[in-house]
């Protein structure tokens, strides 16, 4: 009896040993995710209605946000265009890649998350704005901007062959990257695409359709407007103030035989680069505006509240185009059955001042562009409407995509992969960031700087040419109106701050030494 029992559940098992082993090699393995990574140039996260609303609507990219995550403390480690993009692809703080400004040399050579993927298997493609010189490596396909490129009828460089489109750049990048997804790429890789828009940079030309998007709405600019730097050394020469430097012709489009302008030239050369028809959309647009302009004849105050208005009527049309990209990308994803296995990004170079200290552009440590967008969708690891308050930055890209796509994070990679924070599996994350800024002497004269920012206060030492220190109570004072450095009541603080920043800047290789070796580069140029 116990024989015949033995006998029978013998059988069983292997019944089902062979059921499980055979489910097992019929089944698929997971595939590993496609990436597509959208990054545009200068887009304010106040200019994204997921995280406020107020200015304007994007409705395409608050998809990202309501279908995956939305990041509250998304930052950069270097606020300018280059110097940003090679830190996204390398994992590296710009002393460490090198390409600590716009003008420095950038070695394509080195290692980057492109090469990364395209090693393990990946299909890669750059399509837009990157921004650095230099034949781009890691990319089985590229169709890139030369340089800034132009919003107008522009070039593209297609693996090494310069054409131009005749069209709205916008619209044109994305036509480009999904090109390459239809008709291009291998369907039977995983890929991973960087889709770059030159949009809202400077100087904010929007598509034609959307000229008029914002009719005659009078935008109110924020409470510090009219700041006077009172306390803050370093922000007193700068050269960034819409009053005071936006530039009526280049900037606000006031082509006019009657008005000049420091930068009049560049911004008729602009202009001109429009076809006939294109022209015809343009002029009846600005010339009422023009007209309008001369016979008020605006002065102090006034013509400062007429530029920041021009400003953000050119400003936010610029964004609509990038949004309607993301929405067509999105859709593209859905109806071809991609959307559960590819994570989607949106993120920007750096973040940017629309009218706060009376400013527009960037660079400063300061949060409207030390701070930038960033959404993302993963529907397989990220649930819909997820908030993500820790502190990253554009350093941790590579070591993300590398972790999703299972690939070893080379150990000189100094971002790390915040998969697990934005699927909430962890919650062990870094307390402190870091950030530094090099390009002075140079445009708008914001001065050397590194500092740190944790979630409650940022820490800024100006070296360069000045040398003063800032600190800042990120929970009282996020306008950062109130410099605290020499506060009795925060001299603990202070303290505990500088031994932070002493021990983030010895972790990730930078020092004093640094700095004064790309002062004296900057000198010889």
């Amino acid at each position: 009896m116990t024989s015949t029992v033995q006998k029978t559940m013998g059988k069983q098992y292997l019944v089902l040993l062979l059921v499980i082993v055979s489910a097992i090699s019929c089944s698929k393995p997971i595939e590993r995710p496609n990436i597509i990574f959208i990054m545009s140039d200068d887009h304010a996260y106040q200019a994204i209605s997921a995280y406020d609303g107020s200015l304007n609507q994007t409705p395409n990219i608050d998809r990202l946000a309501e279908e995956g995550a939305i990041f509250n403390h998304g930052f950069v480690t270097n606020s300018i265009c280059a110097p940003s993009r090679a830190v996204m692809l390398t994992g590296k703080h710009s002393f460490v890649n090198g390409k600590i400004d716009n003008h420095s040399k950038f070695n394509w050579n080195q290692d980057n998350v492109a090469k990364q993927l395209k090693n393990s298997g990946y299909q890669t493609a750059l399509v837009g704005k990157i921004h650095i010189p230099g034949k781009p490596q890691g990319f089985d396909y590229y169709n890139i901007l030369p340089g800034q490129g132009h919003y107008y009828n522009p070039d593209f460089i297609e693996n090494g062959e310069k054409k131009r489109y005749e069209g709205y750049c916008t619209t044109i990048t994305t036509d480009i990257a999904l090109d390459w997804l239809q008709n291009k790429r291998k369907q039977d890789k995983p890929f991973f695409l960087i889709y770059n828009q030159k949009a809202p940079h400077r100087t904010w030309m929007p598509e034609a359709k959307y000229l008029d998007l914002n009719g005659d709405k009078i935008f109110t600019p924020p409470a510090n407007f009219f700041d006077n730097y009172e306390g803050r050394e370093a922000a007193v020469n700068h050269e960034m103030g819409i009053f005071e430097h936006m530039d009526l012709v280049y900037d606000l489009k006031m082509v006019d035989a009657e008005i000049d302008s420091k930068y009049a030239k560049w911004g008729k050369s602009l202009y001109n680069r429009l076809t006939e028809e294109q022209k015809v959309a343009w002029d009846a647009h600005y010339n009422p505006i023009i007209e309008d302009f001369k016979a008020k004849g605006y002065e102090g105050k006034e013509l400062a509240l007429w530029k920041y208005n021009r400003y953000m009527h050119d400003y936010l049309a610029s964004i609509q185009s990038v949004d309607d990209g993301v929405g067509t990308m999105l859709d593209y994803l859905e109806e071809n059955g991609l959307s559960e296995n590819t994570i989607v990004v949106y993120t920007s170079d750096q973040g940017f001042y629309l009218g706060e200290h009376g400013w527009f552009d960037k660079r400063f440590m300061y949060e409207e562009s030390f701070r930038t967008p960033l959404l993302m969708k993963y529907p397989r690891e990220i649930e819909a409407g997820t908030v993500v308050d820790e502190l990253v930055q554009n350093l941790d890209f590579a070591s993300t995509f590398m972790d999703y796509a299972n690939i070893e994070i080379p150990q000189d990679v100094q971002g790390e992969s915040f998969r697990k924070v934005v699927s909430g599996e962890s919650d062990d994350w870094r307390d402190a960031i870091y950030y530094t800024y090099y390009e002075n002497p140079g445009e708008h004269n914001v001065p050397r700087h590194h500092g740190i920012r944790t979630d409650k206060y940022k820490l800024i030492h100006f070296y360069h040419p000045y040398d003063v220190w800032e600190m800042y109570d990120m929970e009282k004072d996020i306008a950062e109106m109130n410099n605290i450095y020499d506060d009795p009541a925060y001299a603990d603080v202070q303290k505990q701050m500088h031994a932070k920043l002493e021990e983030v800047r010895e972790k990730y290789g930078d020092s004093d030494e640094l700095d004064q070796k790309f002062i004296s580069q900057i000198k010889k140029k």
